[in-house]
């Protein structure tokens, strides 16, 4: 278990499911238009994949430049998803329930 782990074939199934999972989210916004946004969930698994990918490079003794690479990549697709999803926040309308207040007037004995 230990050399399926540490060779990488562990980190390629997963990749391999990571791909799976983002065509069957398409395809079903396609289908039923509910689901994350295409591009946003794009990004959201490419910076996931890439982030395994640089495992997978320094498991099985990769350059250094190869496993940078696919951390800048994952530092990047990361960064697309965090504003994807700021701005998201901000178009939308606000979910937070209003609070009241409690008054802090004293009153005469």
């Amino acid at each position: 278990m230990a050399t399926y782990l540490l060779d990488g074939r562990a980190i390629d199934a997963i990749v391999a499911l990571v791909a799976i999972e983002g065509c069957v989210l398409v395809t079903w916004r396609t289908l039923t238009g509910r689901g994350p946004p295409p591009a946003a969930l794009v990004a959201n698994l490419l910076a996931g994949a890439s982030l395994l990918l640089a495992l997978r490079a320094a498991l099985s003794g990769a350059s250094p430049i190869i496993i940078s690479v696919c951390l800048v990549i994952a530092l990047a697709a990361h960064g697309a998803d965090i504003v994807a999803r700021w701005r998201s926040a901000s178009s939308s309308p606000s979910t937070r329930v209003p609070t009241v207040e409690a008054s802090h007037t004293m009153s005469a004995p």
